[in-house]
């Protein structure tokens, strides 16, 4: 691990910086690669690393990514039919190009990745397609989550991303537009039909209650969407 590598990390876990560092693909497989960096959050686009602690989240980010993950389960419940996958937290690799640790992730559809014995643990972006979604739970990282990794996600194609804003309890979803750039989206692509204005709704119940009531008070909402 280069000097200038060592610095980032510990200036990205203490303070959560959004400022990266100059970086070769060389140096983030180093960091990818040593077994104590295994609670740390890897992003890097081109020649820039950033890196972030995944090990000091609160309570509120853990209770908003556990939320997410029943709510993916309770709308594809609705639609038994639709094959999906839920892989957040799984590395996305374009070698030598990008790379990112999406705190959501979802596949939909029969094609998606899987591992066999022997292979690395890592979703290589040369042998299986982009993610439908990706997201991330911002608590101390909202201006990097629409900013840098924004930018991240559209160079990688992702159709649809969504930052998750712990403190202000609400969702901005973009959608992949033909100039490659996002644009702000009402409803969402990858959970066809999905009103975001329901994901937000749900976040504010947490203001009064468990990620468990609101994940039950949303799912009676999609079971009366679906009977309209």
């Amino acid at each position: 691990m280069t000097a200038s590598i060592a610095t980032v990390i510990e200036t990205n876990i203490t303070a959560t910086s959004s400022q990266g560092t100059t970086a070769t693909w060389e140096d983030y497989l180093a960091v990818r690669d040593d077994r104590e960096n295994d609670n740390i959050g890897l992003f890097f686009n081109c020649d820039r690393l950033l890196v972030i602690d995944m090990g000091k989240e609160g309570i509120n980010h853990a209770s908003i990514n556990n939320l997410f993950t029943v709510l993916f389960y309770i709308w594809f419940s609705q639609v038994p039919e639709q094959i999906y996958t839920s892989l957040g937290g799984c590395l996305l690799e374009k070698p030598k190009k990008q790379a990112a640790s999406p705190d959501l992730m979802v596949y939909v559809g029969s094609e998606y990745p899987t591992w066999q014995t022997g292979e690395r643990r890592y979703i290589n972006l040369e042998q299986w397609r982009v993610p439908n979604l990706v997201g991330e739970i911002a608590d101390t990282t909202l201006t990097i989550d629409l900013d840098e990794k924004k930018y991240l996600y559209a160079d990688l194609g992702i159709p649809e991303y969504w930052v998750v804003d712990v403190k202000g309890l609400r969702v901005f979803a973009f959608q992949l537009q033909s100039n490659g750039k996002y644009q702000e989206c009402e409803t969402s692509l990858a959970l066809s039909g999905l009103p975001i204005c329901l994901l937000n709704q749900t976040l504010e119940r947490l203001n009064a209650e468990t990620n468990g009531s609101a994940a039950m008070w949303f799912a009676q909402q999609i079971a009366s969407l679906k009977t309209e």
